[in-house]
């Protein structure tokens, strides 16, 4: 039992460190796994673009993590990073329709180039701010950016070249050579959830602080 749940506390960590949410504890996205392809779009009635980002970041959070779960049950590790490789884009886009945001992640270190950040986020990650931001765009839109903290179970993908074993970064260099994200430890800012929530009419709006 006790492998069970380090494995998929692994999994959920490579769920929000594979491209680039914050990662969550165990008991918590357990329960979000449980959850993950019933996650309903808030209502834009009273529900305020902050809440609506979280939302959606919690959408794909738990949905990545239970394609990932799938992956490794079926596959193993090679499966796995193989779905972060290609299915990770597709479930953002799902998410993003459902949740009627535009979301993704993003990181100053680059693991998958279609990763790169949105402009508005630029000045965010060059100062590699570490708290959530929640910011008006100059469309009307808000902006979200949710950080990344790299987990223990990370660092089999994430962490110093030589402690990498030799068949992970084999396919790390299969999917993703122009990889830059090694080299974190325990702790470290990974990278963050972006989400862009479309102006609401409600002008009473507090997320944008």
């Amino acid at each position: 039992m006790t492998r069970l749940i380090f494995v998929f506390a692994a999994l959920l960590a490579i769920a929000s460190g594979c491209g680039p949410g914050e990662t969550e504890p165990a008991e918590q996205a357990t329960d979000a796994k449980a959850k993950a392809d019933t996650t309903p779009a808030p209502s834009d009635a009273g529900t305020t673009a902050k809440e609506r980002a979280l939302a959606a970041k919690n959408a794909l959070f738990t949905k990545l993590s239970s394609r990932l779960v799938e992956a490794m049950s079926s596959g193993g590790p090679a499966a796995a990073i193989q779905v972060c490789s290609q299915d990770a884009v597709k479930i953002a886009a799902v998410v993003s329709e459902s949740q009627g945001v535009r979301i993704g992640r993003t990181s100053f270190k680059l693991r998958n180039p279609r990763n790169a950040p949105p402009e508005w986020t630029v000045p965010f990650v060059e100062q590699r701010v570490a708290e959530p931001q929640f910011v008006e765009l100059p469309d009307g839109n808000t902006g979200a950016l949710l950080p990344i903290k790299l987990q223990t179970a990370c660092l089999a993908c994430h962490g110093p070249e030589d402690t990498i074993a030799s068949d992970v970064k084999a396919k790390l260099a299969e999917l993703y050579p122009e990889d830059q994200a090694t080299g974190f430890h325990d702790g470290d800012l990974r990278g963050w959830f972006w989400v862009e929530v479309p102006a609401s009419n409600d002008a009473t709006d507090t997320a944008k602080q």
